[in-house]
């Protein structure tokens, strides 16, 4: 009876430490052994595991009321329309600031840590300093190109690709990109999002 009160407690234990260090939501799985002891885990790296508790990210236009303040500040000192803000976060990260991409890029506006770098974020993962930098970098690409739809494009491909081939360059990934981005821009423009 003591051994079997002992396990449950330690279960619980690991799952309420799961829950503390956690700041971020996500799935917590779990599995028992053949001891009877269970596991918890936010990372499901085995089949033994089988869903726990289920968390549910927040609307996206829940994300956009916690980042306005920001968005409109950085909006403001880096003379950028607030709503192609927004459209490039929700491209990139669709407003998760823990975002990394398979290339390496992170935060919101997911960034390249060499840009990252330029444009002085220290902690890309942290909202205002990812907005910042972020805005900041599309700022550059706006006015060196002049036109939203090849800043867009450096942004996501980087600028020596725009020169290398005089305009968007043949990118899938890119050309997906831009039109995503413009799509939602409409969007936040007309306040549908």
């Amino acid at each position: 009876m003591f051994s079997l009160r002992c396990i449950y407690a330690t279960g619980i234990c690991s799952l309420l430490v799961l829950l503390a260090l956690s700041t971020a939501a996500g799935d917590i799985y779990r599995y028992r052994d053949k001891n009877g002891v269970w596991h918890f885990t936010n990372v499901k790296n085995d089949k033994r595991y089988k869903l726990y508790i289920r968390t549910y990210r927040k609307k996206v236009s829940q994300y956009i009321k916690d980042y306005e303040g920001i968005i409109v500040q950085a909006s403001r000192k880096f003379n950028v329309d607030p709503s192609l803000i927004k459209a490039v976060i929700k491209a990139e990260s669709d407003f998760d600031h823990r975002a990394v991409s398979q290339k390496g890029a992170k935060g919101l506006m997911q960034l390249m840590p060499n840009t990252a770098d330029r444009m002085k974020v220290e902690d890309p993962f942290n909202p205002e300093e990812n907005i910042f930098g972020g805005t900041r970098y599309l700022s550059l690409m706006l006015k060196r190109f002049k036109n939203r739809k090849l800043a867009l494009a450096a942004y996501n491909a980087g600028p020596e690709s725009i020169e290398q081939y005089q305009g968007i360059p043949p990118f899938p990934e890119t050309r997906a990109f831009v039109k995503k981005v413009l799509y939602y821009y409409s969007q936040y423009n007309s306040g549908k999002r």
